[in-house]
């Protein structure tokens, strides 16, 4: 399997409640309905924690997207669909930044 985090700020003129509100329940039914997906994570920002020996970037996150594929090529296949396509429409409405990563896991601790 293969994964894509992304990493979610808001559009300027919503507020957090506002944003995470519409990404619960508007935005995470669409995603059900997107072929490819293996499996849709949000990760709702309740704080943050920092570290006194290591600096923090100046970003404010609102949330954290997981979405698990088979394989890269199932990531495309999905991304191409008129479902995804809809689901990146609405995310447009909220999402002010984003920032994408594919990632391999690789398990420490089961």
């Amino acid at each position: 399997m293969i994964k894509r985090i992304s990493l979610l700020t808001r559009r300027p003129e919503l507020s957090h409640d506002e944003f995470v509100r519409h990404w619960l329940e508007v935005h995470g039914p669409l995603a059900r309905v997107v072929p490819g997906i293996r499996r849709y994570v949000q990760s709702h920002i309740q704080g943050e924690s920092v570290r006194a020996d290591i600096p923090a970037p100046d970003m404010e996150i609102d949330g954290i997207a997981e979405l698990w594929y088979d394989d890269i090529e199932a990531m495309e296949r999905s991304s191409a669909t008129p479902e995804a396509q809809a689901l990146y429409a609405d995310g447009a409405l909220i999402i002010g930044q984003i920032k994408s990563f594919v990632i391999e896991e690789k398990i420490i601790i089961e």
